[in-house]
């Protein structure tokens, strides 16, 4: 018989808490347990070893070639030599089944959100409608006009440019056989169709009245029309006695974009979770979502505000018949990747089990309760469970993924493949292998999406031998990068996701900057992503009307025409070109970016548990910052320091600097400890040095290690 040891508080919340909404029975439930770490943490260490013997054969590989130019075929051969690149195999389509239609057929945007903190989850999850006329008129969309201050209320010219905003958009994605929306004096249900009257008296109606499916209120006086288009739905509300309906000369007083189509839930490079209080109070949100009982209180000035999961929507057709749609985005899990162990349980030697094994039973128990709960709403309406995986480095971790999860399902009594899977394609290993690790993942995977920043700091870990990397933003813009991004697309397709998965793209990270964000993100729709992240519900509303424009699905089709990327081009090493220089001035701006990005973060992650957040950069523009920002800044860093671009002395005088700089920007910030006036003993000044000095000896560049040595000692002195 297997023992654990296990932490009293998460022992008293499974059995407390969670169980009893199972048919599960405590004692066999741990013992259960006990043999699947038994069978699974060995398997897990095996392959972080492995990691590190490949990295040491790639480092020994460079060190041995350093001086002359990295040839395509003999770098790709040694790869293939070590096993570190696999043969690829014959064609195939992934076979999934039970897959939720917001995944397989609905193109939008997806958020990822700190499971953590109940508030923001809450937000994330009811994030699925939104208002279009809120997020034009609290965005940069519409220009401030420069005649207006802050706190006078509704700026009624403001108001105007974002309805006439709006209307342009409706004609654009939804127009009429004549004239135009911003002519509109009355909307009727006539039948099967919408009868429009123009202010010239016209009647006129739909262009395509199939994108018209569902109203409610009386079809002469409607309280609102839904139309369909792409997928997603818009809902035009009338409301002639609201502050907005009654300047309207057609009564309408919002319009409501369906938005986050699906939201990561997130344990990993979102949050701060570095002891058993901080895990159990993750793993409780999770079991609140799929409760239906989560809730959330905070104060908006004088006023309380009480969150709590939104229901469904409810609609009539024309024929008089139901319309329901969800209220809440689907939801994912995305479990902590293979290197954390964590002190919730101990094997019978006393050592930390994996954190990930951990992770997998605790979200399928959520998940079961989810879909087994008689009353409330459902996340699954198929009774499948969504875990997306990080980290991951090539097809063996995969494979030790679908094994995991197929244990887990035999252990908690669930058909097979109940838990389906998504690959962050974000380390090298898995871009390099990205066919062969969706061939085992074949009969769970649902999503694939790429991740510059992660992927980046893997391909300068990878590479950190080879030589000087080029600054972050040149990076950007080398052949690689483009490479992956075509090669995660082209794979995903070729291995028959369209119509049956997500292939996702990575997160805009600048929330403040949403008309540079309409501008340019509507190159994932094209590139045939049918998600990508965004950064806020706000965010969200306004990147939807991006799958209005484009029909992803139809762009994938195309798509499978087209070449893959070659392997040669993924493989090329964003490096400094022998000879080429930096001036004094360029080294200094990019340790002045990277580090004082790095404190911003490091200081509220340490001393205050903030996985994620908004974090002024060196220009005080506003930037979503997570574990993977700070990978690839201190571990370039780490590099240029490796290969003498910089000096010991220039990276602490640059800290010192840069201390005094996150300081002041961060003078307002409730809980905030300035680190400038007492860097000795600042213990997120210190975490901040010791991720740039130290990089070199943490695996694979993951800045998890020491972040938890730091802020376990910060929680030791609150």
């Amino acid at each position: 018989m297997q023992q654990l040891m296990i932490d009293p508080a998460f022992k008293l919340f499974i059995e407390q808490e969670v169980l009893p909404h199972t048919a599960l029975e405590p004692e066999q439930f741990w013992q259960n347990f006990a043999e699947l770490i038994a069978e699974f943490a060995p398997r897990n260490g095996q392959l972080l070893k492995i990691r590190a013997e490949l990295q040491a054969k790639i480092s020994q590989w460079h060190s041995e070639n350093k001086g002359r130019p990295i040839e395509a075929n003999e770098y790709l051969n040694f790869l293939k030599s070590i096993d570190y690149i696999r043969e690829t195999g014959d064609d195939f389509s992934i076979s999934t089944r039970n897959v939720d239609t917001e995944i397989a057929q609905i193109a939008g945007p997806q958020l990822v959100v700190p499971l953590k903190n109940a508030r923001f989850a809450l937000n994330a999850a009811n994030a699925r409608w939104g208002s279009l006329y809120d997020a034009l008129y609290g965005s940069d969309i519409i220009e401030q006009d420069s005649s207006t201050t802050e706190n006078q209320g509704y700026d009624q010219a403001r108001g105007d440019k974002v309805i006439a905003w709006v209307r342009d958009f409706l004609d654009q994605q939804f127009p009429l056989e004549a004239g135009s929306h911003h002519g509109a004096t009355n909307y009727q249900v006539i039948g099967s169709t919408i009868q429009v009257t123009l202010d010239s008296g016209q009647k006129t109606q739909l262009k395509d009245n199939k994108l018209f499916v569902a109203f409610n209120g009386e079809p002469t006086k409607p309280n609102c029309l839904l139309l369909k288009n792409h997928g997603l739905h818009i809902e035009i509300q009338f409301d002639a006695q609201s502050l907005i309906g009654k300047t309207d000369k057609a009564g309408i007083s919002d319009v409501i974009v369906e938005a986050a189509i699906t939201t990561i839930m997130d344990c990993e490079d979102s949050i701060a979770a570095v002891d058993p209080q901080d895990k159990i109070e993750t793993y409780r949100n999770w079991l609140g979502l799929m409760m239906g009982t989560l809730t959330a209180s905070f104060q908006k000035g004088s006023t309380t505000v009480k969150r709590a999961l939104n229901g469904d929507r409810v609609y009539k057709t024309p024929a008089n018949k139901p319309y329901v749609l969800p209220g809440r985005c689907l939801l994912f899990n995305r479990n902590v990747g293979l290197l954390m162990t964590t002190h919730l349980m101990h094997d019978s030697t006393g050592k930390p089990v994996p954190e990930n094994i951990v992770d997998a039973v605790v979200t399928c128990l959520g998940g079961i309760i989810d879909f087994t709960k008689s009353n409330g709403y459902h996340n699954s309406a198929h009774g499948s469970i969504y875990i997306v995986k990080p980290k991951m480095h090539g097809p063996d971790e995969v494979r030790f993924t679908c094994d995991l999860f197929g244990a887990v399902e035999t252990m908690l009594k669930l058909p097979a493949n109940t838990i389906k899977l998504g690959i962050m394609d974000e380390e090298r290993r898995t871009t390099v292998n990205l066919k062969e690790c969706l061939r085992v993942a074949k009969q769970r995977l649902v999503f694939i999406n790429t991740g510059f920043l992660d992927r980046t700091g893997d391909e300068i870990s990878t590479s950190m031998e080879a030589g000087a990397f080029l600054p972050k933003e040149k990076i950007k813009l080398q052949s690689w990068i483009q490479g992956y991004e075509n090669q995660n697309v082209d794979v995903g397709l070729a291995c028959g996701m369209s119509g049956k998965a997500q292939i996702g793209k990575g997160m805009w990270a600048m929330p403040d900057e949403m008309k540079k964000m309409m501008a340019t993100k509507i190159q994932h729709p094209l590139a045939g992503a049918n998600t990508a992240w965004v950064p806020s519900p706000t965010a969200a509303v306004l990147h939807a009307l991006h799958y209005h424009q484009v029909d992803v699905f139809a762009v994938q089709q195309t798509l499978l025409k087209n070449p893959r990327e070659s392997l040669e081009q993924i493989l090329t090493i964003p490096l400094l070109e022998k000879g080429q220089q930096l001036t004094a001035d360029e080294i200094q701006s990019e340790l002045n970016n990277n580090v004082q990005g790095i404190l911003g973060y490091v200081v509220r992650w340490v001393e205050m548990g903030i996985g994620c957040s908004k974090v002024p950069d060196i220009h005080n523009i506003g930037l979503m910052e997570d574990r993977a920002t700070l990978r690839i800044s201190a571990i370039h860093i780490a590099n240029w320091l490796h290969h003498g671009i910089c000096s010991p002395e220039q990276v602490e005088a640059t800290l010192v600097h840069m201390a005094a700089i996150v300081d002041q920007q961060n003078a307002g910030e409730p809980g905030y400890h300035p680190m400038s006036n007492n860097l000795e003993n600042s213990l997120g000044f210190q975490a901040a040095k010791a991720l740039i000095f130290d990089n070199l000896t943490l695996p694979n560049g993951y800045t998890e290690p020491l972040l938890h040595e730091f802020r376990l000692r910060a929680k030791s002195l609150q």
